[in-house]
C-alpha cells in the first residue's frame, strides 16, 4: 500500500510539474517540465534523504560521543531499534536548539534517524526514547521514503512556481490564461502541493504514534514529549525549516513558527488529538499515568560537543526541565 501511495504522489507531484511548465512555456514548456520531475523523481528516490540530512547538518553519532547524554540516545535507539526488528540506522544529531526530530531514508536498511539538541537538553530520558520509538515507527511502516520524496517534490514546485512569476515571459498565444493563468498557478500550485503532503501525513503520524507507542512501552512518555515540543517549538525559530517549509512534514511536530504561506505546510495533527488518542491507547493497555522525574541543575548539563567542529546549543535556562541524566 505505501508504494501504491509513494507512485500516487510521484504522479500528481509530477502532473504539477507539467501544469505550471505548461503554463510557463505552453507544450514546450510542459515538456521541459516534465523531464525536469523525471530527473528530480530518480534524484529522490536515490539521494532525497541524503540532501534532508546535509540540508539540516545532521551529525552522525555513536556509542562513543563523549557527551553522556548522546551515548544514552544512541543505546537507546539501538537498543528499540533492534526489538523492533530493524537494521540499526544510522543515528544523528541536528545542531539546533529547537526540541524536535525525524527520520528519512527510502527503506530500513538505509535509515537515518535525527534529534536536534534541543531535544536531547529539555526531554527527560523516557521522553526522547518516546520521541525515537516514534520515528523508528515511520521506518518500520516504511514511511519515510514517501515523506522524504514529497518533501522534495513539494519544495521544488513552489520554487518552480515562483520562476513562473518572474520569467512567464514570452507569447501568451503559447501560455494558456497568460499572465493571470501563470498568476493563479503560482499561487495554487504550492497549495495543491501541500494539499497532497497532508492527504497522506496526517493518518501516518497517528499510526506511527501508535507504534511507536508499542515500540518504546510508554505512551504517557511520548504524549509528554509531544506536549512539550509543541510548547517549545512555536517559541524557538527553526531558520532551517523556514527556509524550506516543505521539508517541516518530517518532523514529529511541526518545526514552522506559523507565518505567512508557512501554514501552506502544515501537515500534522492537532498535537491535543495526538495526546488523547496516546491517553486512549495508555487506558486500554491497563496503563495509569506516573509522576515524571526531574532532575536537579546539578545533575544535568546541556549537550555540547568535544571538538569546536560541532556546533554546541544553547546555554542553560532556569525555566529548562532537564532529564535525569546526562
Amino acid at each position: 500500500m505505501n508504494h501504491l501511495k509513494t507512485f500516487i504522489l510521484l504522479a500528481v507531484l509530477t502532473a504539477l510539474f507539467g501544469a505550471i511548465g505548461y503554463m510557463i512555456g505552453g507544450a514546450t514548456g510542459m515538456l521541459i517540465a516534465l523531464l525536469l520531475a523525471g530527473g528530480m523523481n530518480l534524484i529522490s528516490y536515490w539521494n532525497a534523504d541524503k540532501i534532508v540530512l546535509k540540508m539540516y547538518r545532521a551529525q552522525p553519532v555513536d556509542e562513543q560521543h563523549p557527551n553522556a547524554v548522546v551515548r544514552t540516545y544512541v543505546a537507546d535507539v539501538v537498543q528499540m531499534a533492534r526489538d523492533a526488528g530493524l537494521p540499526r540506522p544510522m543515528i544523528a544529531i541536528i545542531p539546533n536548539d529547537q526540541p524536535n526530530a525525524f527520520a528519512t531514508g527510502r527503506n530500513p536498511a538505509n535509515a537515518a534517524v535525527c534529534a536536534t539538541t534541543g531535544l536531547l537538553d529539555r526531554l527527560t530520558r523516557d521522553e526522547i526514547r518516546g520521541v525515537m520509538a516514534h520515528e523508528l515507527a515511520h521506518v518500520k511502516n516504511r514511511d519515510t521514503l514517501t515523506m522524504t520524496v514529497t518533501a522534495t517534490l513539494a519544495g521544488a514546485i513552489a520554487a518552480l512556481a515562483n520562476f513562473a512569476l518572474f520569467f512567464g515571459g514570452g507569447d501568451d498565444r503559447e501560455r494558456p490564461g497568460g499572465i493571470i493563468g501563470t498568476l493563479a498557478l503560482m499561487i495554487l500550485a504550492p497549495m495543491a502541493a501541500g494539499l497532497v503532503q497532508m492527504a497522506i501525513s496526517r493518518s501516518r503520524e497517528y499510526e506511527a504514534d501508535r507504534v511507536g507507542a508499542e515500540i518504546a512501552g510508554d505512551p504517557y512518555a511520548l504524549a509528554d514529549a509531544l506536549q512539550k515540543i509543541e510548547n517549545h517549538a512555536r517559541g524557538i525559530v527553526n531558520p532551517t525549516a523556514e527556509r524550506n517549509p516543505a521539508s517541516g512534514q518530517l518532523f514529529i511536530i511541526n518545526p514552522l513558527a506559523g507565518r505567512g504561506a508557512d501554514n501552506l505546510f502544515s501537515t500534522h495533527p492537532a498535537t491535543g488529538n495526538r495526546i488523547r488518542a496516546l491517553m486512549e491507547l495508555a487506558a486500554k493497555a491497563g496503563q495509569r499515568p506516573r509522576p515524571v522525574a526531574r532532575a536537579t541543575p546539578a545533575e544535568w548539563s546541556p549537550v555540547r560537543p568535544a571538538t569546536t567542529s560541532v556546533p554546541t546549543t544553547s546555554q542553560v535556562r532556569p525555566q529548562a526541565r532537564p532529564g535525569p541524566w546526562g
